[in-house]
C-alpha cells in the first residue's frame, strides 16, 4: 500500500526516476514544436534557457517538500493552504497526470501504428501497454524505480549512438546565422522550451518516498540535468543534421534524422528500429510514472486504499488515451497539456511556497 510513504527509494533511484519521468515522446516531436514557435535556428539557445528556469523551479520543490519529510504534495498542501483549497489544488494536479498518462500511452500508440504495426485497430495497442503498466503500479514505486533503473542505460546508449552515426549528416551552417532576428524569437520559444520538461512536478512527491532526503537536491538536480542535456543534444543534431525547413515540416523529426541514414555492413544497418524499440519501453517507463502519481493523489487526498484505485484508472486513463481522434488532434492535447503543466509548474510550488513563508512569519511573530 502506498497511499503510505513507507516504500523508500534510493537517492539514484529517485534521480532515475524523475530522469524517465521527464523524458517521453517529447524527444520524438521537441525540435518541431519549438522551431515552429521561432522560425530560426536559435532553438538550442531557448532549451538552455529553459532547462536553468525549470532548475530553478525544482530546486523550490525539493526545499518545499523537504519542510514536511515522510510527505507528499497531496498531504502536506492541506498544511499550508487549508482542506478546501488544497483540495482542489491537488486534484487539478491529479487529473493532469491523468491526462499526462493518456497522452503518453497514445503517443507510443501512434508510433506503433506509424512504424510497426500499421491497420492494427488503436485500442488493441494501448489496452496490453495498460495492463503491463497496471501490473507494474501495483507492485508500489520500489518496483517502478528498480524497471526504470534497467531501461535507463539502455536508452541512453542507444540514444547516444544514435546520434553518434548521425554527425555524417550535420551541418554547422543550418544554426547560423546565430540570433540573425535578436532575442525576440528566443523569448517567444520560452513556452515551448520549458514545455518539455513536462512532468517535472512528480518532485513534489518522490522526496517524500526516498531514503535520504537530505539528499534530494543532488539527486533532483541530477535528474533534471540529464533530459536538459538530451533535449539539447536532440535540438542540435536534429537541426543540424536536417536543417529548419525539414523540422518545421516533419512529424516525428528525430526519428526522421535516424532514418536518413543506413551503415551498410553494421551489425545494424538502419537504426530507427532499435531506436523505436527502446524508445517505446521509455514511453512506457514515462507513462507508468504519471499512472503511479495519479492513483498515489487519488489514494491520499480521499484516503483510499490503493489496489482498488489503481484499478479504477485504468478505464479512465484509457478513454482519456481515446479522446484524440486524430494525430492532429493528440498534438493540439499535447500542448494543451503543455500549458496546463506550465501553469501548474508555477501556481503549485510557487503559491505553496509564498503561503507557507507568510504561515511561519506570522507564527515567529505570534510566539
Amino acid at each position: 500500500m502506498f497511499n503510505r510513504t513507507d516504500d523508500k527509494i534510493t537517492t539514484s533511484q529517485a534521480a532515475v526516476f524523475l530522469t524517465n519521468t521527464v523524458l517521453g515522446a517529447g524527444i520524438l516531436t521537441m525540435p518541431r514544436y519549438i522551431t515552429q514557435a521561432m522560425k530560426t535556428p536559435d532553438s538550442w539557445v531557448t532549451i538552455l534557457l529553459g532547462g536553468i528556469i525549470v532548475m530553478l523551479a525544482i530546486l523550490l520543490m525539493v526545499k518545499l517538500s523537504q519542510q514536511f519529510p515522510g510527505q507528499t504534495v497531496f498531504q502536506y498542501a492541506r498544511k499550508i493552504a487549508g482542506k478546501f483549497p488544497s483540495k482542489l489544488l491537488c486534484l487539478l494536479l491529479v487529473v493532469y497526470f491523468i491526462m499526462i498518462a493518456g497522452f503518453e500511452i497514445r503517443s507510443l500508440a501512434e508510433v506503433t501504428l506509424f512504424f510497426l504495426l500499421e491497420g492494427t485497430p488503436i485500442w488493441a495497442v494501448i489496452l496490453p501497454f495498460i495492463w503491463v503498466g497496471t501490473y507494474l503500479v501495483l507492485g508500489g514505486i520500489n518496483s517502478i524505480a528498480r524497471v526504470f533503473q534497467i531501461i535507463f542505460p539502455i536508452t541512453i546508449l542507444v540514444l547516444l549512438a544514435s546520434y553518434g552515426f548521425s554527425l555524417r549528416l550535420f551541418d554547422i551552417n543550418n544554426f547560423r546565422p546565430v540570433l540573425g532576428n535578436g532575442v525576440l524569437p528566443v523569448l517567444h520559444g520560452l513556452k515551448s522550451s520549458v514545455l518539455v520538461y513536462t512532468g517535472s512536478e512528480v518532485v513534489m512527491t518522490l522526496v517524500a518516498f526516498m531514503q535520504h532526503p537530505n539528499q534530494a537536491v543532488k539527486a533532483m538536480m541530477g535528474g533534471i540535468a540529464i533530459p536538459f542535456a538530451l533535449y539539447f543534444l536532440t535540438i542540435v543534431f536534429v537541426i543540424g543534421g536536417l536543417s529548419i525547413d525539414s523540422v518545421i515540416t516533419s512529424t516525428w523529426p528525430t526519428i526522421d534524422l535516424i532514418r536518413s541514414f543506413e551503415y551498410t555492413g553494421f551489425f545494424v544497418e538502419r537504426l530507427e528500429f532499435p531506436l523505436m524499440v527502446i524508445w517505446l519501453m521509455q514511453m512506457f517507463c514515462n507513462f507508468c510514472s504519471f499512472f503511479f502519481q495519479a492513483s498515489l493523489g487519488i489514494s491520499q487526498l480521499f484516503k483510499f486504499s490503493v489496489t482498488p484505485v489503481i484499478y479504477v484508472m485504468v478505464p479512465i486513463i484509457f478513454l482519456a488515451a481515446m479522446v484524440p481522434r486524430s494525430l492532429q488532434d493528440l498534438f493540439a492535447l499535447g500542448d494543451a497539456i503543455g500549458t496546463i503543466g506550465l501553469t501548474l509548474f508555477v501556481l503549485v510550488p510557487v503559491l505553496l511556497s509564498f503561503i507557507w513563508i507568510i504561515r511561519k512569519k506570522g507564527l515567529k511573530q505570534h510566539v
